[in-house]
């Protein structure tokens, strides 16, 4: 059997962690076999459907680099399929026409709920043909009154509901719009998928798509229910806990290797193994190893992540990621270093891209100040003669990189007999404009060398005029 997998988001929101582990579960089962990956966008609720939140989604798929084979699909587009098979479905007796109004379902349900039942439709109109006429009315499944859905989950096992516990669904609204329950059978039906991997909140859906995909005559597909993921209070993942859609930690500096990397771990494991490229997790990755325990997020445990990828992952690959941060911070990396020549010696200090961006401008701009705290540390009275020393020394080298900068620096220190301290530090504040930087040496090579002649200058009038005040 060919593997076809899809992930079907609502766009009523942007693309939420939840969401996107779902996708990633998905979209490895279907690479791990040599399946097809589809991207369904389930956009019947048109109300809360937005263009933004359609394109959030699309962004988000794309960021993390889970890129479909077939679609993306849109439920508005298929229409005039979901209703041929209503008709079917009302044709073979498998479904029926509901004239109840939305008040009186409202008032039986109510009654229901003061005697303590369970609220559902009462089947009114199932048996009926006196239909009136010129009335609005929904189309509801006859789901079967006996017997019982078992179905085997790949995360959970065995899975047995009794059909008495389900009600006649409705399928098409009294609007005329098909209903999400529906719409998802036909299309994974339509569409060929084998296996659905999706949030523990849709198994109450799957015995009722079950019933409608064996009314239709078509085959069921495999399930995976996967649990919730809990902040690190022990409650549902929300707002309050920070970030939760995609692009959010996008925005915050992560790399998407790192979030893949943490979405696959929160609810599946290899051993001890915490590390995985993506194609190991590919050649890894079973459903059956899911866990159905609830997943609890650690941020501290996702900055590990992504200051690992930062030091380990090809720096021009980093680079591409760190440009839009630069970008966003109006940082014009056109006038400094090559970004992976930058990366190369900040990727030890730093834990996100953002973070990079804001401690890297030096390297592009001019700082309008120094920082207070580093200049009435080092840039003092006494450090004046040897930053003029060792301003001489690099103005006149004729080569411009690591090794000899650090050489006129040392030469410098030699001449003056004093330690390196009394000339690195004041150097270095001049130069950054904190008392921050790499290793001077590689710090000053990546800078233009009229521009540390300009910065040492900088600081001397700084000196100057903390002398004359």
């Amino acid at each position: 059997m060919s593997v076809v997998t899809r992930f079907a988001p609502s766009p009523t929101g942007y693309l939420h962690v939840g969401g996107a582990r779902t996708a990633l579960y998905s979209w490895l089962y279907a690479k791990s076999l040599g399946g097809e990956f589809i991207l369904r966008i389930e956009d019947t609720d048109i109300e809360r459907s937005s263009p933004q939140a359609k394109q959030a989604i699309l962004d988000g798929m794309q960021w993390l680099g889970l890129n479909h084979d077939k679609g993306p699909y849109y439920q508005t587009d298929r229409f005039d399929m979901y209703n041929k098979f209503i008709g079917q479905l009302l044709e073979q007796g498998h479904a029926y026409k509901c004239f109840m109004s939305s008040e009186e379902l409202d008032a039986i349900r109510a009654q229901q709920e003061e005697q303590g039942e369970k609220p559902r439709y009462p089947g009114t109109w199932r048996d009926r043909n006196d239909h009136p006429e010129n009335q609005p009315y929904a189309i509801r499944f006859k789901n079967p009154k006996t017997g019982e859905v078992v179905f085997d989950d790949h995360v959970r096992g065995e899975i047995r509901i009794s059909n008495t516990e389900l009600d006649d669904l409705v399928i098409r609204r009294s609007d005329g719009a098909p209903t999400y329950n529906f719409c998802v059978v036909i299309d994974d039906w339509e569409m060929g998928v084998s296996h659905v991997v999706r949030g523990e909140d849709h198994i109450n859906n799957t015995p009722r798509q079950i019933n409608i995909l064996k009314a239709l005559g078509a085959p069921v597909p495999e399930y995976a229910h996967v649990s919730m993921i809990l902040g690190d209070d022990g409650k549902k993942l929300s707002k309050r806990h920070g970030a939760v859609s995609v692009m959010q930690y996008r925005d915050s500096g992560y790399l998407p290797q790192a979030v893949l990397n943490y979405l696959l771990r929160l609810g599946w494991s290899h051993g001890d193994q915490e590390i995985f490229s993506v194609d190991e997790m590919i050649n890894l990755f079973s459903l059956d190893h899911i866990s159905k325990s609830a997943s609890a997020f650690n941020t501290e445990k996702l900055i590990w992540l992504n200051q690992h990828y930062i030091k380990t992952l090809p720096p021009a690959e980093v680079a591409e990621h760190a440009r839009w941060h630069f970008e966003d911070q109006n940082i014009d990396t056109s006038t400094g270093p090559d970004l992976s020549d930058l990366i190369r010696v900040q990727a030890d200090r730093v834990d996100t891209l953002k973070e990079l961006a804001s401690v890297s401008r030096y390297f592009y701009e001019d700082f309008a100040e120094f920082d207070p705290s580093a200049a009435k540390k080092h840039l003092r009275v006494v450090a004046k003669a040897n930053l003029i020393a060792v301003q001489a020394k690099l103005e006149a080298l004729t080569s411009w990189d690591s090794a000899i900068i650090g050489q006129a620096i040392n030469d410098t220190a030699a001449d003056l007999d004093i330690g390196m301290g009394k000339i690195g530090m004041p150097l270095r504040v001049a130069v950054t404009g904190s008392g921050n930087s790499p290793a001077l040496d590689v710090t000053l090579a990546l800078l233009k060398q009229t521009q540390v002649v300009q910065r040492i200058n900088k600081a001397i009038e700084f000196i100057n005029n903390r002398e004359n005040s």
